[in-house]
């Protein structure tokens, strides 16, 4: 089976990047690995110089079978960058692993990607695999589905990007019409209905959300591993979303996470379990709000 092809989306974060690519070098299969690296162009001048010293690094890039860089001429965000990247990718090669700037990976991330990608290409019901798995502290199993797809290290085919709906206007329709604004927050855990409606009204321009309600809306579910493959360095602040930057952080697994074929259903401990990090992350960036809203306030006074 051929390997499916990384693709890197990448931006103005120099030692981010470096550290992504220096962890994903230690795969064994990146030496079979066709690598794909999309750089956003920048956004104004203070980020030039950023940007530029990124480009200069990934062109000194090896230890892939091919290297590719896609150098974008403007700034066109994340969420645009990642969409038209993903979608040139799976069609001219059918299947892709997709990560972003601030993703450490597990020397293992590349075979359990891969390996998912080969025993659930057929399954129509499945709509991608993911490497990171949430620090809950429950004992998952070592494989696992959940309705809908996820964001931090994930793979997929062209199947199941074709389901993919840029319109968060319409996905929030959906949503409603069906009456699935509940089941889709986790049973009112997280909050994903107002990330879509922010969406929807222009105040935050997230890919994801709409990634998570398109395979939600189509009853699709993505493979996830007990253990995590995927550890995120973005919440310093320098990402474009933060959303779980106050959220503890999640070890590697020391060791391969195998997969055999399980049946696609939503597993009841999982689901239990992600919904309660949703409950935790989610008061705890309320939380988080006050408090910096408190220290602009009250700042001037000391």
């Amino acid at each position: 089976m051929s390997l499916a092809p990384i693709a890197l989306f990448v931006y103005n974060r120099p030692l981010h990047t470096q550290m992504t690519l220096e962890a994903l070098q230690k795969n064994k299969s990146a030496l079979q690995s066709d690598l794909f690296i999309f750089s956003d162009g920048s956004k104004n001048e203070a980020s030039t110089r950023k940007v530029e010293e990124v480009r200069n690094y990934i062109k000194k890039i090896s230890g892939f079978k091919s290297v590719t860089i896609v150098e974008r001429k403007y700034n066109i965000g994340l969420a645009s960058n990642i969409i038209d990247g993903v979608s040139q990718i799976v069609n001219d090669y059918g299947k892709i692993i997709v990560l972003e700037d601030d993703l450490l990976t597990s020397p293992y991330f590349l075979d359990f990607m891969n390996e998912g990608l080969r025993i659930y290409e057929e399954d129509k019901n499945v709509v991608s695999i993911h490497g990171y798995s949430y620090p809950v502290k429950e004992n998952l199993p070592d494989t696992f589905f959940i309705r809908g797809a996820d964001c931090w290290g994930w793979a997929t085919w062209k199947r199941g990007w074709s389901v993919f709906e840029p319109d968060g206007k319409l996905l929030l329709k959906k949503l409603t019409e069906t009456d699935q604004l509940e089941s889709f927050d986790f049973n009112g855990a997280s909050r994903y209905v107002q990330m879509l409606k922010d969406q929807t009204e222009g105040k935050v321009n997230s890919w994801a959300i709409r990634w998570y309600a398109s395979a939600f809306i189509n009853n699709m579910y993505t493979l996830y591993p007990g253990k995590s493959l995927i550890s995120n360095t973005g919440g310093d602040g320098t990402g474009t979303n933060t959303g779980f930057a106050d959220v503890d952080a999640v070890p590697l697994s020391p060791d391969p996470v195998y997969i055999t074929r399980i049946e696609v259903h939503q597993n009841i401990q999982a689901y239990e379990a992600f919904a309660g990090f949703h409950r935790k992350a989610s008061n705890r960036t309320i939380w988080f709000k006050i408090r910096r809203t408190f220290k602009k306030i009250f700042k001037p006074a000391f």
